[in-house]
C-alpha cells in the first residue's frame, strides 16, 4: 500500500523507520505491478482517487466507513475536508496510536477489540469510537494489559505527542484536552481533492 501511494503510511509501526521498509529499498521503491515503469501520466480522476485512497489507507478504514465519515462531515458546519480529517483523527484507534499505547493503528485496533481500553471508566471495544474533548483514556486494571502498553511507551521512536492529547506515563492514561485541527493531521494530503472525488 505504501508503494502504491508513493509514501510511508506507517502501517507496520517501527518497521517503517528501518531499512526493511519497502519504500526505503531501492529495488522496491516503485509502484507495485510488473509494468509500473510503463505507466504514463495520471488522469484527473486518478489523482483524485489516489488522494482518497491515501487517506483511507492511512487511517485503516474501509470504503463504506469512509463514505459514512464523509456524509457526516458534509452535515457539519465548516470546511468539509477539514471536518472529515477531524473525524478520522478522533477515532479511538488513532488516539491510542498517537498516545503511544500501540506501535501502529492495526495494533491499536487489536488492543481495543480485546477490551484493554476504557474511556471515562467504561470499557470500549469499538475501534471506530469517536472521542470527545475531556474524555479520559485508561487501561484495564490487569498486569498483562499494563505490561503490554508499557513496552510500547518505553520503545524509542514512537509518535511525537500532539497538543490536543495529554498522556500520563506513570498511570498510563491519556486525556483529550482539545479536538484535533487541520494542523494536527500529519499525513500530507489535499483534502479538497478528496471532497471533490466523494461528491461526484
Amino acid at each position: 500500500m505504501c508503494r502504491r501511494e508513493g509514501m510511508k503510511l506507517f502501517l507496520k509501526g517501527l518497521r517503517c523507520e528501518t531499512a526493511k521498509c519497502p519504500v526505503e529499498r531501492q529495488d522496491r521503491n516503485k509502484p507495485p505491478g510488473m509494468a509500473s515503469w510503463r505507466r504514463g501520466r495520471s488522469s484527473d480522476y486518478g489523482i483524485h482517487l489516489r488522494e482518497k485512497q491515501k487517506v483511507k489507507r492511512y487511517y485503516g478504514v474501509l470504503e463504506n466507513q469512509f463514505r459514512s465519515y464523509y456524509k457526516r462531515a458534509v452535515r457539519m458546519q465548516g470546511n468539509t475536508g477539514e471536518e472529515l480529517l477531524g473525524l478520522l483523527e478522533r477515532r479511538l484507534d488513532n488516539v491510542i496510536y498517537k498516545l503511544n499505547f500501540a506501535s501502529s493503528r492495526k495494533k491499536a485496533r487489536q488492543i481495543i477489540a480485546h477490551g484493554h481500553i476504557h474511556v471515562n471508566g467504561r470499557k470500549v471495544d469499538v475501534p471506530s469510537y469517536l472521542v470527545r474533548q475531556g474524555d479520559k483514556i485508561s487501561l484495564k486494571a490487569a498486569d498483562k494489559t499494563k505490561k503490554l502498553v508499557k513496552s510500547y511507551l518505553e520503545t524509542e521512536g514512537g509518535v511525537s505527542l500532539q497538543t490536543w492529547l495529554q498522556v500520563d506515563a506513570a498511570t498510563m492514561s491519556g486525556v483529550i484536552v482539545a479536538l484535533p485541527t487541520r494542523d494536527d493531521v500529519q499525513i500530507p494530503v489535499e483534502e479538497q481533492l478528496v471532497v471533490e472525488f466523494c461528491s461526484r
